[in-house]
Formats: structure tokens, C-alpha cells, sequence
């Protein structure tokens, strides 16, 4: 039993939880916790960044490149409201990312006076962003709240959660005790009957094709041996890239993919949404069954499945591999097959022009441990079925919000939680200035990543969309920009500008050997990019 402040206790919750870094910005609501994370300042870092979406962004970089908690704190109303598009890409990428933050005095809550940063209802916003939300109104409360947020980040589908306290509260003392942290909530184990139904259907399956997700991300080496076990590719859309490495004879991107798509009996998707077959393809091969493995139940209902398996996709998935192998019996090699897609594929793909060039350059510069971090843009659209991934985690993408701006943010995060890693981000000019503030935290905290800005002074999507479909007229879709290396170099970082793919190598090769911050700027003539979308949202097979 000791005495301690509710923002001291916070702080050794997150210790005890093993959070080394927070993200955020010091306000008046939130002084008694910035001053407790002060007090332990040897023990856990803070990054202050110039924007609160900033700090959201950079957990959610931190967590989803490695797998560990990302927390950051702001002040609360404009602060949580300024970071609610990370929160919400955090949800839809099954991030976990804790949001701490304050509230008015806690008599005046729900009074409507019209208190500093005041919300009609904070607490039903940040549930409504989240997993799971809860305030704390007394130190003595503050491990148990705590404890019980870690265990819902750690526990089922990873998603992130949020702990708001009243300004008052933060610096109340009380005599506290903490409890024994709490374990995360096992998963079901997967149904034998479940798993015997999708053994059935394989046996018979000619051409089987395995679709991954973000609840993959744990689950590669599994997902290869039943993709060598059923001799059936795999494929990803963006957030289960990597899952199994694109140099793998069984991983084929999403434009190869769609090409075997047509003869496709069954369809086994292992944390995913289907989102590639069901929302952009737009045709399904006739009589297709479908077998789904997921931690999340409510994936049974959204999309029900011919076989539903819920459970750990790990584990799950060795289940299936298990029954498969004294039944299947053996299949003949295909690897000569998914060969062929995935050159045919890479022949189509190489017209998407000029972004196929310069990512083939940024992959062959950037070392295989490397992290690649898209964005909105050309570029990073292209990247999701052009830019090959070779490890989980390792394609940082923003999930189905799509979130222009999240890039640079996002990159600075990941940049931080693998500082002996390579981190590059891509990013359009559109996108850059939602967050260019940031290059002064990346210049305060010498956070060494290198930035890629295509710079076609517009925002591109939006520009060509108005010209093919609303008779060229334009509205809000050519921009006007700054000189993006002054820029850089007045915050101290490095920049260079090029213009071909052949000049962007040795100026990244340098980017890179510098091991310090560094902008490249790259320029695009406006409207000359080809349309990727050929490839992201093909016309259906026969049309």
C-alpha cells in the first residue's frame, strides 16, 4: 500500500506493462500526469510532437510495426477530437494504441458550463472510437482501470482503447494497491467440427486460394505450410502483406491473384475481411465455397462463411494443417504455375507508370529488413500490389479508413520503435502537409527517417476523377505548394529533389547512409501518372 497521485499510478501502470515510450503533447488538464511521467523520465521516454494527430499517428506506427503497445496522451475535447483519425485508423487496422487523456473538473462533468476543452459526452466519443473506454475517478481505482485496459488491448481482436481522468483527479492523491495484472482473455479453441467441415471441402478443392489479413500478421509460418500443404497461393491486399514474403513461389500479389481468381473453388480467408474478393473484385467464381479463420466471431455474421472457424489464426490454422495431412493425401507441385502468375502479373503491372519505376527503385535500395510506409497517394496505391514485402509488419498501411495524411506521421512512430531498422516513407505533397509540422519532431528528437514526397501539386485521385467523370471540371484538386527542400532544410534536415527514377537512387542510397533525418523531394508532372486502379478494382473477369 502507497501514496501516489493518479497520473504517478498511470505511469507505473504503463511501466509494469512495459511501455517504454508516450507520445503527446503537456496541457493544463493533464499538468499532474506530464509532471509524474517527468518524475520517471529514466525510465520512460516522451516525444513531443506539434500536433495531437501527430501523437496518434506515431503510436499507432510504434504498435503496428512492432507488435507492442503505442500510447499517447493529449489534452482533452480539441485534443481528442484532433486525434480521432488515428484513433479510428488504429480500429480499422486492429491496432493497439492506448489514448490517455483528461476531462473537466469532475463535479462539472455533464453540467454544460462551458468548462475549458469541454464535450457534452467525451466518454461516449472515445467509445465510440474504440474497443473500450472507461474513466477513472479516484487513484484508488486508477491500477485496476488500468490493468484491465492492457488486458483488453492484449485480449481477442487487437483494436485500441482509451482512459480519460478528470483535471482534478490526475494530481488527488490516494493510498493505492496494485493488483496482480490481469491475464489476457484466452481464445476459443477452435470447433473440431469446424475444422473436420473445412478438411471436407479441401478434399475436394481444385483450386484453392488463401487470402490473409492483419489477423495474420502472427500467424506466417502456419499460413505457408497449409499454403504448401494444399499447394494453394496466397494473397493480401495491404494489411496482411509480408504475412508470407512476396518472394515466396506461393505469394502472389493482388493483380496476379485476380488472374487465378477466375477458377478459384474455394476461397480461405485467415484474418481477413475478404475485402479484396468481396468489395473490390466485384465477381465471384461460380459455386465458390468459403472458409474463414478469425479471432473476431462477429466476421462469422458480417460475411458468413460456407465454414466458420473462430480462434487464434496461429493455432487454428495448425489445427486445419494437422487434419489436412492424414487426409489430403499428395498434391502436385505448383510452384512452376504461381511462377507464371506472378511474372504475367508484374508484365501488366510495369504500365502503371512513372510510380512502378520508382518503387522498383526504393525496394531495391532499401535493405530486405527494411519498413516501407504508404500513404494516399499514387505512389502508395500502386505500392499494394508493386511494392514487394517480405516480412509481416514490415508494410505499414493505414487500413480500410485511408486516411490521407497518415503517412509521415505513421513512418515517424515506426521509425522510433525500430531505430536499427530502415524506415521509408512515401507520401504525395497532398498528403505531406496534413502533418509536415512533424518535421520538427523528427529534427528534435533526430528521428533518422527518410521521407519521399511525390510532388505532382495536386491531389491526384481527386484530380483525375473530376476529369474522366465530371466533364474536367475542377474543384479543389490542383494545390499550390512550398518549396518542400527549403522547407526541410529550415528545420535543419537534409533534402534533395530529383525528377527520374534513376536519379532517386543514389540520392536514397545517401538518404539513407546518413542515418539522420531526410526529405526527398520528387517531381511529378501533374496528371502523367497512369491510374492504378486498374489493378486495385479490376473489371470483373468476362467483361
Amino acid at each position: 500500500m502507497t501514496k501516489m497521485t493518479t497520473g504517478e499510478v498511470i505511469v507505473q501502470s504503463l511501466l509494469d506493462h512495459g511501455v517504454d515510450t508516450v507520445f503527446g503533447i503537456p496541457g493544463a488538464h493533464m499538468y499532474a500526469f506530464n509532471d509524474a511521467l517527468a518524475k520517471r523520465g529514466e525510465d520512460i521516454r516522451f516525444i513531443v510532437t506539434r500536433h495531437e494527430q501527430g501523437a496518434a499517428y506515431m503510436a499507432y506506427g510504434y504498435a503496428r510495426s512492432s507488435g507492442k503497445v503505442g500510447v499517447y496522451t493529449v489534452v482533452p475535447g480539441p485534443g481528442v477530437l484532433n486525434s480521432g483519425a488515428a484513433l479510428c485508423t488504429a480500429y480499422g487496422s486492429n491496432t493497439p494504441v492506448l489514448c490517455i487523456t483528461g476531462n473537466i473538473m469532475s463535479h462539472l462533468i455533464g453540467q454544460g458550463r462551458g468548462q475549458l476543452h469541454e464535450l457534452p459526452d467525451q466518454l461516449a466519443i472515445l467509445r465510440g472510437l474504440s474497443k473500450w473506454a472507461e474513466r477513472i475517478d479516484h487513484p484508488t481505482q486508477a491500477a485496476g482501470v488500468m490493468s484491465e485496459a492492457f488486458r483488453q488491448l492484449h485480449s481477442g481482436r487487437p483494436r485500441p482503447v482509451a482512459v480519460e481522468v478528470p483535471w482534478d483527479v490526475f494530481g488527488l492523491s490516494g493510498t493505492v494497491d496494485f493488483p496482480p495484472m490481469l491475464p489476457a482473455t484466452r481464445p476459443p479453441s477452435a470447433d473440431p467440427d469446424a475444422i473436420a467441415a473445412a478438411v471436407k471441402l479441401l478434399k475436394g478443392a481444385k483450386n484453392p486460394l488463401i487470402s490473409v489479413g492483419g489477423g495474420a500478421l502472427h500467424a506466417g509460418e502456419q499460413v505457408l505450410e497449409l499454403a504448401r500443404t494444399l499447394q494453394a497461393p496466397v494473397t493480401a491486399h495491404r494489411s496482411g502483406k509480408g504475412v508470407v514474403s512476396d518472394d515466396s513461389p506461393y505469394a502472389l500479389s493482388s493483380a496476379a491473384a485476380y488472374e487465378y481468381w477466375k477458377d478459384v473453388d474455394v476461397l480461405i480467408g485467415i484474418g481477413s475481411r475478404l475485402e479484396l474478393q468481396y468489395m473490390r473484385w466485384q465477381w465471384q467464381p461460380r459455386d465458390l465455397k468459403v472458409i474463414r479463420i478469425d479471432i473476431d466471431p462477429t466476421e462469422m455474421v458480417r460475411l458468413k462463411p460456407d465454414v466458420g472457424i473462430v480462434g487464434d489464426t496461429a493455432s487454428a490454422t495448425a489445427d486445419l494443417i494437422k487434419r489436412l495431412s492424414g487426409s489430403l493425401g499428395a498434391r502436385k507441385n505448383r510452384e512452376a504455375e504461381f511462377e507464371h502468375c506472378k511474372v504475367a502479373a508484374r508484365e501488366a503491372t510495369l504500365s502503371v507508370q512513372p510510380q512502378m519505376a520508382y518503387l522498383d527503385v526504393i525496394r531495391q535500395v532499401l535493405p530486405r529488413d527494411g519498413f516501407f510506409v504508404e500513404e494516399i497517394s499514387q505512389v502508395g496505391f500502386t505500392a499494394r500490389f508493386g511494392f514487394p514485402a517480405y516480412n509481416p509488419r514490415q508494410y505499414v498501411p493505414c487500413g480500410y479508413q485511408d486516411n490521407l495524411g497518415f503517412g509521415f506521421n505513421t513512418a515517424l512512430g515506426v521509425k522510433i520503435a525500430n531505430p536499427d531498422k530502415a524506415v521509408v516513407s512515401v507520401t504525395g505533397d497532398g498528403g505531406f502537409m496534413f502533418g509536415v509540422q512533424e518535421l520538427a519532431t523528427a529534427a528534435q528528437y533526430g528521428i533518422n527517417l527518410v521521407t519521399i514526397v511525390f510532388n505532382n501539386n495536386a491531389y491526384g485521385n481527386v484530380r483525375r476523377d473530376q476529369i474522366n467523370n465530371f466533364d474536367g471540371r475542377l474543384l479543389g484538386a490542383e494545390l499550390t505548394n512550398p518549396d518542400f527542400v527549403k522547407l526541410a532544410e529550415s528545420f535543419g534536415i537534409d533534402a534533395q529533389r530529383v525528377d527520374s527514377p534513376q536519379a532517386l537512387r543514389p540520392a536514397l542510397e545517401r538518404a539513407l547512409a546518413a542515418e539522420a533525418p531526410a526529405v526527398i523531394e520528387v517531381s511529378v508532372e501533374r496528371g502523367s501518372e497512369v491510374t492504378p486502379w486498374t489493378f486495385l478494382h479490376p473489371a470483373p473477369h468476362g467483361t
